[in-house]
């Protein structure tokens, strides 16, 4: 019980401190592309998404939480880029450190078209900022990553609208409002 009571914690001191920061956002660019760690998680639906299994695909990244203000404002868009874009790229919304039926009940009966991944403990979100430049851990954390497993840009913090995120969309990929 202590142990577990440990864990619950942890979680919320992340989870508070990634709240407490993530109203600052910063956006950077990524001037000479990097290989995008791989990683494995599971998703909302049971599977898992393998990175390097989506190899010859777009794939638009993005770390999210729950609880992030600025998170829920910017899924939306997120999830109509998935659905306008869909045979273009992939879109990965790995939510971090809420639990599996938290962010299924967040979701309720509508079924994303987004691939949903459960980063529960955010070792891939760690990963990902400590090799990124989000050294604070800043929410939403978005990358581009090209069809070679390049990330080719980076934005830290939340696109102010659809529109923002479907240029930056066109400007790194060519990808248009179908």
């Amino acid at each position: 019980m202590a142990n577990r009571s440990r864990t619950w914690l942890t979680r919320i001191a992340l989870l508070s401190a990634i709240v407490a920061v993530v109203g600052i956002g910063l956006s950077c660019d990524s001037s000479s592309p990097s290989p995008a760690p791989d990683f494995t998680l599971p998703t909302l639906t049971g599977s898992n998404v393998t990175l390097s299994e989506l190899k010859g695909t777009l794939v638009v990244l993005n770390f999210w939480s729950i609880s992030c203000t600025y998170c829920r404002q910017q899924l939306p868009y997120v999830e109509n880029v998935a659905q306008q874009a869909e045979g273009q790229i992939e879109v990965i919304a790995a939510n971090i450190v809420d639990s599996a039926a938290s962010v299924q009940s967040f979701f309720g009966d509508y079924e994303p078209i987004m691939i949903v991944a459960l980063d529960e403990n955010a070792e891939v979100f760690v990963n990902y900022c400590q090799n990124f430049g989000n050294s604070r851990g800043y929410i939403p954390f978005t990358l581009f990553i090209d069809s070679e497993g390049l990330v080719q840009y980076v934005k830290i913090g939340a696109f102010t609208s659809e529109e923002a995120l479907w240029n930056t969309l066109h400007d790194v990929f060519g990808i248009t409002i179908p």
